[in-house]
């Protein structure tokens, strides 16, 4: 959004998002269970190759055969207090209906009972554990895309028309890559950081998990589940882990990596979505952004009403 344009709250919100940003991404770099600063280093790196890499942008010849269902997935914790834009951006998607794509709304009630009743007591136990709705949102998608495969998205995502016809034509994992500059606290474009050769010792590369496709039990999907599900049981009594190496895009990324390092290649099981903005955008600011239900405002924090499932050795 053009800085002149907007309203002084509205600068306000999009400094203190830039803050946290940067705060909440040294976090990323340096909180992984046994990960040095250097495994860090080399893992950005990594995928900066991944990410400039055009074969893995444009390869349809090797791809796993299996198709994702045509169908959006969402999740809001509490449907019946879902804030009116957010519910705005959750319905730009209904246009897609009407070309055979399905939608589905999760809460986070229905999330648990999809979990117990697919992957079982040990994963519903996991899930409990994550403290704050983004947490439990990051696992769920996880847990889901495994299972049925299909396409996640964020809630405050809209929609701006352009087709996702591709999204579905193979059961290839789609993901969206992003790259933050730790020297400004800024976002790097991408029509900037997926240039070959672009790249500066500042510069984080990682991967989001929105939106996150693939059809169902896909390999890292699988890898970035069980890596989740254990550093959830890891934590002690009262512990809050940190959520974006536990379950949002930290892990994701690393299970990406340590796939492509296993398998001596990815372009069969990966595709970077190098234009996703051509699709969707994240909606700034929205109502719940400036409270407890944004996760950058309450990351490690216990959420009021929320009481951690008791696990062997946890009181309950």
């Amino acid at each position: 959004m053009d800085s002149r344009r907007q309203t002084p709250d509205q600068r306000a919100l999009g400094l203190q998002y830039c803050m946290l940003l940067g705060s909440l991404l040294s976090v990323l770099q340096m909180n992984a269970e046994g990960s040095t600063k250097e495994d860090h280093q080399a893992r950005s790196e990594s995928v900066r190759r991944l990410v400039q890499n055009a074969r893995v942008f444009n390869d349809d010849s090797a791809c796993l055969g299996t198709r994702p269902p045509k169908r959006i997935v969402q999740f809001w914790d509490d449907a019946t207090r879902l804030p009116a834009d957010v519910k705005a951006c959750i319905e730009s998607w209904h246009p897609l209906e009407e070309l055979g794509i399905d939608r589905v709304l999760f809460n986070a009630g229905e999330a648990k009972e999809f979990i117990r009743r697919e992957l079982g007591r040990r994963h519903e136990e996991a899930y409990s554990r994550c403290y704050h709705p983004a947490m439990q949102s990051d696992y769920f998608r996880l847990c889901y895309i495994y299972v049925e495969g299909g396409c996640y998205v964020d809630a405050d995502d809209v929609y701006r028309g352009a087709s996702i016809d591709h999204l579905f034509d193979d059961g290839r994992l789609k993901v969206q890559p992003l790259c933050y500059d730790t020297s400004t606290d800024e976002m790097v474009r991408p029509s900037v950081f997926l240039q070959p050769g672009a790249g500066s010792a500042s510069w984080i590369f990682y991967f989001n998990n929105n939106p996150l496709v693939a059809h169902r039990a896909h390999p890292i999907i699988g890898r970035a589940l069980e890596a989740a599900t254990k550093a959830l049981e890891r934590a002690k009594p009262n512990e809050l882990p940190e959520i974006q190496s536990t379950t949002g895009p930290g892990i994701l990324t690393k299970s990406i990596v340590e796939h492509a390092r296993e398998v001596g290649g990815i372009a069969d099981a990966l595709v970077v979505l190098h234009r996703w903005e051509d699709i969707s955008v994240s909606q700034w600011p929205l109502s719940y952004r400036s409270d407890a239900r944004n996760w950058r405002l309450s990351n490690q924090q216990r959420q009021p009403g929320h009481q951690r499932d008791g696990g062997a050795g946890e009181p309950q």
